[in-house]
């Protein structure tokens, strides 16, 4: 008997010759709110940012898998003001768009003007000055419907926003009207509409982006509706029975793309917990396949929910070289474009300061990161410390570096911290009181702060960071290879059911100085 392999069943084979599978988060650490979209066969994705400048953190892939920081949208004072913004304000849920060649990207500033618009030929090379739109809420949205008419969705008053709006200008052509107020979750948010086979669909978030959050949707024959949910909503969601286990939670706010082989996939953040029901990196990026049949609602993963490991074909994969563990802060290998402040500082993209820097504070000369300190300390919730933070990535991670303050004077301070905000960090740094260096550690929880000196000799010292479930250990060495320990503390003080905000942990080197004094990290290192 003569077997046929049916057209369905040969795409089948061929998808599960790339079936590779892949590990979540794709982008790990504090990267909420992820936003993608699909020039040819390039896929770029941006997630929120809050205080921490330059803003709207920018990734590269060419298989929505495997993703690379090329740099940030917003790099510069004129895109991102940050006065006085603390963990709760700055930068909220962009979305990056790319229409008849040219990139979009939308976001709220919430600790200035609002909503406003920021475009790009080339996502690598700059984007331009903010063009602001007048609309009331946050997480904003574009969509380019087939006659070119672009619309505006966004979150306000308990429900999603729309009216169409010219986006080269940002005025209003329309007035604003509801289209949808969800399924009955709280703080219905994140609007994103697509258009397939004659339907508009609206995606948003429901639930707080907590641990109920989920995705929703619902779709209508016009753009400006009226919109009705899928009757099986939600489409993902982990606040169910079958996914009280599983480590991922709070999964939500999530973006659809059509990859260029047709496949649907869908990217959304979530949580990785730890030490119990506490989670300290913040929301990162996780993706999930969909299946999108014709007329149909999109069914994200089979079931609803996503896991760590993700058995299921993806696109053929082409991983970009790793970053190096050990960051020897050579100026010479960051690559950026000009207006990039970052590297103008010396440093690569995967750095971040606490709001609007005085950049002269940083530098880096002869192999080493200088950082001038000032008054302003890590509690500090208006001024821009000395800092520079790279994001936790693990919940297993050793964090080095090697310190010397530069002809330090009495108070002076240089250290690494684990960061989560002004009132919650734990540091070990480099002190200097009455002529003579201690290594210093300082619980910093809300009102309570504790600090506990050991004294040391002069010269540089190594401080360490290490990392697990329940706990963040603290050492320092005089040589580089005993390693003492000085601190055990708890992680859950510093997590967000603790702390709240929307921020995760960043590992931060940092310095104080009255007098300016310079401190100088030979290198970082993150394992």
């Amino acid at each position: 008997m003569k077997r046929y392999i049916t057209a369905a069943a040969t795409l089948f084979v061929t998808a599960l010759s790339f079936a590779q599978g892949y590990t979540n988060p794709i982008i790990p650490g504090f990267n909420p709110d992820p936003s993608v979209c699909r020039a040819g066969d390039d896929y770029y994705l941006v997630t929120s940012s809050f205080h921490y400048f330059p803003g709207v953190p920018l990734y590269h892939s060419k298989d929505l898998v495997n993703w690379e920081q090329i740099g940030h949208v917003l790099d510069r004072e004129s895109q991102l003001a940050l006065p006085d913004a603390r963990s709760w304000g700055g930068i909220y849920a962009p979305t990056i768009r790319h229409h008849n060649g040219r990139f979009y990207m939308i976001t709220t500033n919430t600790s200035s003007k609002g909503n406003f618009i920021v475009t790009a030929e080339d996502p690598r090379s700059g984007w331009s000055d903010p063009i602001w739109v007048d609309m009331p809420g946050i997480d904003p949205d574009l969509f380019w419907d087939e006659d070119g008419k672009c619309y505006y969705s966004g979150s306000g008053n308990d429900g999603i926003i729309f009216c169409e709006i010219n986006p080269d200008t940002g005025e209003k052509l329309t007035e604003p009207k509801m289209i949808w107020y969800g399924t009955g979750g709280r703080y219905p948010e994140a609007p994103h509409i697509y258009k397939k086979d004659g339907w508009y669909y609206l995606l948003i978030a429901e639930g707080g982006t907590e641990f109920g959050h989920g995705v929703t949707i619902a779709r209508s024959r016009n753009v400006g509706g009226p919109y009705i949910g899928a009757p099986h909503n939600p489409i993902l969601t982990h606040f169910k029975q079958a996914t009280q286990g599983n480590q991922i939670q709070g999964t939500g706010h999530a973006d659809i793309i059509q990859a260029h082989d047709g496949s649907w996939w869908l990217v959304c953040l979530g949580f990785r917990t730890q030490g119990g029901n506490h989670h300290l990196m913040g929301r990162e990026t996780f993706l999930a396949p969909v299946r999108w049949d014709k007329g149909a609602w999109p069914v994200v993963n089979g079931s609803g929910d996503i896991a760590l490991q993700m058995d299921v074909p993806t696109l053929p994969q082409k991983p970009f070289p790793k970053r190096p563990a050990r960051n020897e802060f050579e100026s010479a290998a960051v690559p950026a474009h000009p207006s990039a402040t970052m590297a103008a500082a010396g440093l690569g993209p995967e750095w971040s300061w606490i709001r609007n820097p005085e950049t002269d504070r940083y530098e880096v000369r002869d192999g080493a990161l200088m950082l001038t300190g000032t008054a302003a300390d890590l509690n500090e919730t208006s001024a821009s410390p000395t800092f520079v933070g790279f994001r936790q990535q693990d919940i297993d991670f050793t964090a080095e570096t090697c310190v010397s303050l530069q002809k330090g004077r009495s108070g002076d301070k240089a250290g690494i911290t684990v960061f989560m905000d002004s009132g919650s960090h734990y540091d070990i740094y480099l002190t200097r009181k009455g002529g003579k260096n201690s290594i210093a550690v300082r619980y910093a929880m809300g009102v309570l702060n504790h600090i506990e000196e050991t004294p040391v000799g002069s010269g540089k010292v190594w401080l360490r960071i290490t990392g697990e479930p329940e706990f963040y250990r603290l050492w320092y060495s005089t040589d580089g290879k005993d390693f003492k320990q000085l601190g055990l503390n708890h992680t859950r003080y510093l997590s967000s059911e603790t702390v709240a905000g929307f921020t995760g942990i960043m590992i931060g080197l940092w310095a104080q100085s009255e007098a300016r004094t310079t401190a100088r990290f030979e290198y970082f290192e993150y394992r």
